[in-house]
């Protein structure tokens, strides 16, 4: 196990590793967390992923010193609802002669939204090098309308290197206005054995980065680090920075794109049915509200410089990543109303309303 003094180039090894794995696929995504929470996030399989957390405050004195705190995560889901990764934190508050904090980690879903669940249930399980501590936690979310409740229980052996253990408890929410999104949370320590008492909180003004698979976080927050410790434990003030989630797929660039062909959803005599387009451009779906009869086949076709995916929330129906002029098609025999969304962007969102009389 890395100590305080192991080199932060292991972690860049840790991340090349992983990258070489990586496969198109989405990131860990701000749009849908806070900046304290996880939101039970865990991935699809076969991706890698490479986050940056900067937080910085300014120090009293006459030399008005910023210091830096950044996060560094790596992970990889080596199977579907499971990932593993790290975080190295420099600067960690947690224990004054261990600035540099090591938080090795394994995050198990048995419930994903992806999988038509109304719930995301996620169950981690850390080690943390600065407390010297085992961790945990139990993290639920939910998506009402344009909201995101997210529900969190951690629990620490050693809670912010005082010899005792504690119970973190909070919760979050994520409300979705359009392409962006706010999103704050709240945590408190019960029992809190470093004696501070204080609730730790985060805000944060959510982006996607246009044409990108990016995203990044505007924040302010009273906590250091992104560890399970670091994200409960309130600093004593305000400080400030961002988070950018970084999915590097070289695949996207050097592999073998897949032949495109009909969806198996399409009938074989499908080829005289009615036909209606669906354009993703500018990071949306055009038309988003989409009105057809029974039997119609809608046909995708992705004009964006980016992957897009058309992936229904409640149906066993996904396209695959698409690339740019890719095209995907199905055809919908019975009446309601279908919602669908992009997975590496999943700011965009549409439906498809099937019904007698609708138009074709």
């Amino acid at each position: 196990m890395p100590g305080a003094s192991s080199s932060p180039s292991l972690l860049l090894a840790a991340s090349a590793a992983a990258v070489l794995a990586a496969v198109p696929a989405s990131a860990q995504s701000v749009l849908d967390r806070t900046p304290n929470l996880s939101g039970a996030w865990t991935g699809p399989p076969g991706v890698a992923h490479f986050n940056f957390l900067h937080r910085f405050s300014v120090l009293d004195g006459p030399a008005d010193k910023v210091r830096n705190s950044p996060t560094f995560l790596a992970a990889y889901a080596p199977v579907d609802g499971l990932l593993l990764g790290t975080r190295y934190a420099t600067n960690s508050t947690l224990d004054p002669q261990l600035p540099n904090e090591w938080e090795p980690f394994a995050r198990w879903s048995p419930l994903r939204e992806a999988d038509g669940r109304p719930v995301q249930l996620g169950i981690q399980v850390a080690w943390n090098s600065s407390a010297s501590s085992l961790d945990g936690a139990v993290e639920a979310a939910r998506r009402v309308g344009p909201v995101r409740l997210i529900a969190v229980a951690r629990a620490f052996e050693d809670a912010f290197a005082t010899g005792d253990a504690a119970v973190a408890i909070g919760g979050g929410l994520v409300l979705a206005l359009g392409p962006v999104a706010l999103a704050g949370d709240a945590l408190r320590t019960l029992d809190d054995p470093a004696g501070a008492d204080d609730v730790a909180w985060g805000v944060g003004l959510q982006l996607p980065l246009p044409y990108t698979p990016h995203t990044v976080s505007l924040q302010a927050t009273n906590t250091n680090t992104g560890t399970l410790q670091g994200a409960s434990l309130a600093a004593g003030d305000t400080r400030y920075g961002f988070e950018f989630t970084i999915p590097l797929t070289l695949r996207r660039y050097f592999g073998r794109r897949a032949p495109e062909g009909p969806s198996p959803a399409r009938p074989p005599g499908a080829v005289g049915v009615d036909t209606v387009e669906v354009r993703m451009r500018g990071l949306r779906f055009e038309p988003a509200r989409l009105e057809v009869r029974p039997g119609t086949l809608v046909r995708w076709i992705n004009e964006d410089p980016v992957g897009h995916t058309v992936t229904f929330a409640e149906r066993p129906w996904d396209s695959g990543l698409l690339e740019r002029a890719g095209s995907w098609e199905l055809v919908f025999e019975e009446e309601g109303e279908f919602d669908y969304h992009c997975v590496p962007h999943p700011f965009m969102r549409a439906v498809v309303v099937v019904r007698a009389g609708g138009d074709p």
